[in-house]
């Protein structure tokens, strides 16, 4: 018995070994892009163009960010980006609230054929062409309201709200509450919502992530520069060979120049369009994980 101990404790040492080269391993898979990008944010453009950023910055300069500074259109698609998230957020989670909390109600008539309906629109769709037939009939092309609507209302969101409120929200605190006179919007204002803060960080996260990266339905809806967000115009930047600063695009010199720019420019605009949720995220981390568990353990 003494000896299969000890060989139990030699195994699990060699498996906590094991883990850790592999978690960091995957640490530095992950680390290196982001530093990488962050190097050549502060790198000269001839350093970008002839490949000598590896991991550190190469000829240290600040001119990738005052070209930012100057270029309008990134500050045009920031600020549309920050009103596409925050409007957005805003109405997914009173929809997503509104909606899951009728659905985890015992009480409710038809709730399991109305969760049947939301398990089918995961699954089936109507596809590129009749979602923009139906945005062009509804004359929301090239309004903010393209880009918000189409998204507002996940079904999984509301799934995974749904089983928070089943699993965390005792039924006894209804009882009372209904007892009290408190009826249903009031309870789940003055009582439910109070109660659901890791839930509801993780779905502020959640849609925010996928209103503030999502560059598709900007795309294919928004026709006015003036309104696209911060991912269509970095996506113009990657694409773009040179940004043309200048009408004096034959002159050789001033070409060159225009590469160099365009090089820090592409990298220092990933930095500022990812910069918002880093921010973001350490405040909700203490409730990311406790929301994602319990909304997630049981249907």
């Amino acid at each position: 018995m003494h000896k299969r101990s000890i060989r139990d404790c030699a195994v699990d040492r060699v498996c906590y070994r094991v883990n850790a080269v592999l978690l960091a391993l995957f640490l530095v898979i992950v680390t290196y892009p982001f530093l990488y990008i962050v190097s050549c944010s502060f790198s000269s453009g001839q350093a970008l163009i002839s490949g000598k950023v590896v991991l550190l910055p190469v000829e240290f300069t600040l001119e990738g960010y005052q070209a930012i500074m100057e270029y309008r259109d990134i500050w045009t698609g920031f600020a549309n980006s920050f009103l596409y998230t925050v409007s957005g957020t805003l109405i997914g989670l009173v929809l997503t609230i509104l909606a899951a909390y009728p659905l985890s109600r015992k009480s409710l008539a038809g709730r399991k054929p109305i969760m049947m309906l939301f398990l089918f629109t995961m699954l089936f769709n109507g596809g590129l062409v009749p979602n923009y037939m139906l945005i062009m009939k509804l004359k929301l092309l090239n309004t903010i309201w393209a880009i918000i609507l189409p998204t507002a209302l996940s079904a999984y969101n509301v799934i995974v709200t749904r089983t928070f409120f089943m699993t965390s929200i005792p039924e006894e605190l209804h009882e009372s509450a209904e007892l009290d006179g408190c009826g249903e919007f009031r309870y789940l204002v003055s009582i439910v919502l109070p109660l659901s803060k890791a839930i509801l960080a993780v779905l502020v996260l959640w849609i925010a992530i996928g209103l503030w990266n999502g560059y598709f339905n900007p795309m294919i809806y928004l026709n006015d520069k003036a309104k696209f967000p911060l991912q269509l115009v970095l996506r113009e930047i990657l694409l773009m060979a040179n940004v043309d600063f200048t009408k004096a695009a034959s002159n050789p010199e001033l070409y060159y120049r225009n590469q160099q720019l365009s090089e820090i420019l592409r990298y220092g605009t990933i930095i500022i369009s990812a910069l918002p949720l880093m921010v973001l995220y350490p405040f909700i981390q203490k409730y990311f994980v406790k929301g994602v568990m319990i909304g997630s353990v049981k249907g």
